[in-house]
């Protein structure tokens, strides 16, 4: 009974993989759950704003605690 449980097993994912190969028409990808609901160009974006804000924001404090001069 033990003796062919690799085999079987193996076997049975193959024949899995190839039904699920046949469900999505001849073509085998992972299909990624989408983050946050978003399209890639949106995250971007969101990255974009997120760098910019952190950016200005440090600026903006080194020149509160005067280790910087704006140039005026």
């Amino acid at each position: 009974m033990l003796d062919d449980l690799r085999n079987s097993v193996n076997s049975a994912y193959e024949e899995e993989l190839i039904e699920e190969e046949h469900i999505r028409g001849g073509r085998y990808t992972i299909e990624r759950p989408p983050f946050l609901g978003m399209s890639p160009f949106q995250r971007f974006i969101v990255a974009l704003v997120f760098f910019l804000m952190v950016a200005i924001l440090g600026i903006l404090l080194l020149v509160v605690f005067q280790k910087i001069m704006p140039p005026i």
